[in-house]
């Protein structure tokens, strides 16, 4: 099933024509972050970057599992949009005490959030208070 899998199922990591694109071109593995996605470059041709499309460095990740660009932390998001050139890792001050570990977006899967009132919930909400009234077709004035 592995390389079935990689052939018919783009969402989850990359398919076979990433990998083998990655390995014809060259890419250079620069580095991996916590949860295992890959990073990688192409450097350009004559090695100077002149802003071109088609003569800068090429970046691209490899995700560990579900392909969600929410799932890269924001030292290697600069990195692969070209904000700076050296690795993360090269520059990374200490984790400040306040930050939270990364959770990943949990829409459309059970541990989603619903509002009270949502349809998921029931669709019950608390009764307004003070001056709302809700309309209905039966109260109208004619």
């Amino acid at each position: 099933m592995g390389i079935l899998a990689k052939i018919f199922t783009w969402w989850d990591g990359a398919t076979i024509g990433t990998h083998l694109w990655a390995r014809r071109v060259g890419g250079e593995h620069v580095g991996t972050d916590a949860a295992g996605n890959k990073y990688y470059r192409l450097r350009a041709k004559d090695g100077a970057n002149t802003g071109s499309y088609t003569q800068r460095e090429k970046r691209w990740v490899i995700y560990n599992g579900a392909n969600d660009a929410s799932r890269v932390p924001a030292e290697w998001h600069g990195w692969l949009h070209g904000t700076y050139d050296d690795v993360p890792q090269s520059h990374l001050p200490p984790p400040k005490v306040w930050e939270a570990d990364y959770t990943p977006n949990a829409t459309g899967t059970a541990q989603a959030y619903f509002p009270q009132g949502s349809l998921e919930r029931g669709g019950k909400r608390a009764r307004a208070v003070g001056d709302y009234e809700a309309w209905t077709p039966e109260s109208t004035a004619g």
